[in-house]
């Protein structure tokens, strides 16, 4: 489902790894042409809020100095799942509509050559997006406290700012229709003006090899994008494009339901956490 370049980084050979800024700016060349091919005409359009407050190709160059060759890797690889997000979600022909919960809450999917069937969920959420970046990334490791579907995530690896390498197990389905899998991924965040954006894809760690008795899945590319709404700068438009291989004899009609309907649970579940955040900020104020 994933090139076996994405999945594995050392695979790049070592000659290329001692260039690897070369590489990382060849990468921020062609994300800033996807960008100013996204951005097109139309106030609409949700990436050209980000470039005109500022743009994705914030170089880190003086960062990078004291980078492992490892560590490089996994800042590319991130780079690389949010530069073939980017371009999958700025395509909107093709989407079919899976789901629409009666709150509008919506689910498309498409099929993808060389990736397979992807899932965009789109709903509208009452916070803001600097807020539901603190939860998503800053607090990451609690995702299991407020999603049932979610059992741990730990992070492995951060490098920098913007990168770092998870652990995430997941709970079985109701009636164990699919059981627990873990995932290894590369994660990359950015905060550029008003949107937030979390990309991420699988890859591999050496501190967490596969599991004896649970089933390593993969994932990616994945993003979830979260820009203020065009009419209340304090509501976000919450996109997340899913992509997952759960591996094993699972019939397919299945895994699809079962990934629609994570996503609105998902949707549901950050809610009420966000809810109960707001809640327990105004105990404490009292």
């Amino acid at each position: 489902m994933l090139p076996a370049t994405f999945k594995l980084c050392a695979g790049i050979s070592y000659r290329h790894m001692r260039n690897m800024t070369g590489l990382r700016k060849n990468a921020m060349v062609a994300i800033h042409h996807e960008l100013n091919r996204l951005a097109g005409p139309g106030p609409s359009n949700w990436i050209s809020q980000v470039r005109r407050r500022s743009s994705l190709l914030s170089s880190r160059i003086k960062e990078e100095d004291g980078y492992s060759e490892e560590e490089m890797s996994y800042v590319k690889q991130g780079e690389d799942a949010l530069q073939k997000a980017i371009g999958i979600l700025s395509e909107q022909d093709g989407w079919t509509i899976e789901t629409v919960a009666a709150n509008g809450d919506k689910v498309l999917s498409k099929v993808l050559p060389d990736v397979g069937k992807v899932f965009k969920l789109e709903v509208m959420l009452e916070q803001h997006p600097e807020n539901l970046y603190e939860e998503l990334v800053g607090n990451m490791e609690q995702m299991g406290e407020w999603n049932p579907n979610v059992k741990q995530v730990k992070i492995l690896q951060k490098i920098g700012q913007d990168t770092m390498v998870t652990h995430e197990v997941s709970a079985e389905t109701p009636g164990n229709v699919v059981g627990p899998r873990d995932f290894v991924s590369v994660r990359c965040a950015k905060r550029r003006g008003s949107t937030c954006f979390l990309a991420g894809m699988s890859t591999q760690h050496p501190r967490m090899p596969e599991q004896r008795g649970v089933v390593r899945a993969e994932n990616g590319p994945t993003c979830i994008v979260m820009k203020p709404c065009a009419e209340d700068p304090n509501k976000t438009k919450f996109t997340w494009l899913l992509s997952i291989d759960l591996k094993g004899w699972i019939p397919k009609t299945i895994i699809h339901k079962v990934l629609s309907q994570t996503q609105v649970d998902f949707a549901n579940h950050l809610r009420q956490r966000m809810a109960n955040n707001v809640s327990m900020e105004m105990a404490h104020a009292c």
